[in-house]
């Protein structure tokens, strides 16, 4: 895993750029998505898929949106009553 202080020796400028732009469009767009959690687990998710080679918009925004579903079931189900026996 990249440790965040050597993200920008990771990635080339364009890569960095499509990762910020990728994050801001799916914190945006998510409910919850200035939460600081949040928004740390959708970066987690788009610095590894950028580090397995998908460099695009597309490929990085798909991970951080990927992220924010996987955010909103562990919370829904965390809502749902526990069935007792």
């Amino acid at each position: 895993m990249i440790e965040t202080g050597m993200i920008g020796e990771a990635f080339d400028v364009r890569t960095l750029a499509n990762m910020n732009v990728a994050l801001e469009r799916v914190c945006k767009k998510a409910a919850n998505g200035e939460a600081h959690p949040v928004r740390e687990r959708i970066a987690r998710q788009i610095i590894r898929c950028a580090s397995n080679g998908k460099t695009t918009l597309g490929e990085l925004t798909a991970a951080g949106q990927r992220a924010i579903s996987r955010v909103a079931s562990v919370a829904s189900s965390q809502d749902r009553p526990r069935r007792t026996i």
